[in-house]
């Protein structure tokens, strides 16, 4: 072994930073959250029987605690002071981190266990399909604030690119809101509403006039929302494709928010839910029309990972979508009849 110039031998340092880290690492793998909780009452309190007391223990329990507690520190802790027993130095500089340590246990599992909507600071994200009706997500997001007005919610695109099921696995998501003929059958899911299929058209389409039969309905030139996935088939084409089948799509789009501008200054057919088509037919030169093929209705759903199954603040979010969704669909109504 080579001496420093100091005369120290330099194999000291890192066997015994190997040893005291070692040793740390056994002192602390001793030390409990009831031993915390033990030297806090009994450092407060200045008395074992009245720690005993206030933590619901037998004296001698207390008192073996202490005795840990002792040991585990290298002082005594609590000592007497004539009829009294007092702190000592490292006691009283143990009375606060011991504190915060137990409210921050509280915390804790008080967050995991109780969600406070009027207190809490969590961050909610929901990835939902931009095909909903227009009204659902900004009345689901002003519920929320209205009810939990420090949380933050992340409103996230159902996208070709999202991997809407990893995203819930790894927690970068809480919900995911949308319709699908086979849900996924790996995660929880709740259904939320379903929507009767219609079809929206411009006011000068010829189907307005004369109507439409299942023949005109195939040969019309359609709009659709770009598939999420390349190769995947919207709901509308699979049904149809389950009965022999097929539409004429002309168009696709990825923003389905434009659609209905696109239906309405063309002779495109958009078949959705009715609810989408009866709000945005208030605003735009459109009218709705029964699609001549009898379609199921669009089931919604919200879906959501195990992992959340039991978080409270999880099922506060889902309590509040289920919600959103019944109010909306009591409120829908008709939109005025159209005479042309």
């Amino acid at each position: 072994m080579t001496a420093s110039p100091s005369g120290s031998s330099t194999g000291d340092t890192a066997p015994g930073g190997m040893a005291s880290a070692v040793s740390e690492r056994q002192l602390f793998d001793r030390i409990d959250l009831h031993l915390i909780r033990v030297l806090y009452t009994v450092l407060t309190e200045r008395s074992v029987s009245r720690a005993a007391l206030r933590l619901g223990m037998h004296q001698p329990a207390v008192s073996a605690a202490l005795k840990r507690l002792r040991e585990l520190a290298g002082d005594p802790l609590l000592v007497r002071n004539g009829a009294h027993m007092v702190a000592t130095d490292a006691g009283r500089r143990m009375v606060e981190p011991a504190a915060h340590i137990l409210r921050a246990a509280e915390a804790l599992f008080t967050e995991a266990r109780q969600f406070d909507p009027r207190t809490s600071t969590a961050t909610f994200r929901v990835a939902a399909s931009d095909y909903l009706d227009p009204s659902f997500l900004p009345r689901l997001v002003a519920d929320v604030k209205r009810q939990a007005p420090l949380t933050r919610i992340e409103i996230n695109a159902l996208t070709r690119e999202s991997d809407y099921r990893a995203q819930l696995a790894q927690g970068d998501i809480d919900l995911v809101i949308g319709n699908w003929l086979q849900p996924p059958e790996d995660l929880h899911l709740a259904r939320l509403f379903s929507d009767e299929v219609v079809c929206l058209v411009s006011r000068d389409h010829p189907a307005v006039r004369r109507g439409w039969d299942e023949s005109d309905w195939l040969q019309a030139e359609h709009i659709a929302p770009t598939p999420m996935h390349p190769g995947a088939r919207g709901i509308i084409d699979q049904i149809l494709e389950s009965q022999g089948l097929q539409r004429n799509i002309a168009a696709r789009c990825a923003y389905f928010s434009l659609v209905a501008e696109m239906v309405a200054g063309t002779l495109l057919v958009l078949t959705t839910g009715r609810q989408y088509c009866e709000r945005v037919a208030r605003q735009l030169p459109l009218v709705i029309l029964p699609c001549p093929i009898a379609l199921p209705p669009l089931l919604y759903y919200q879906l959501w990972h195990p992992r959340s199954h039991q978080s409270s603040s999880a099922r506060w979010l889902r309590g509040r979508t289920k919600d959103v969704a019944a109010n909306l669909a009591g409120s829908h109504a008709p939109a005025p009849p159209h005479h042309p």
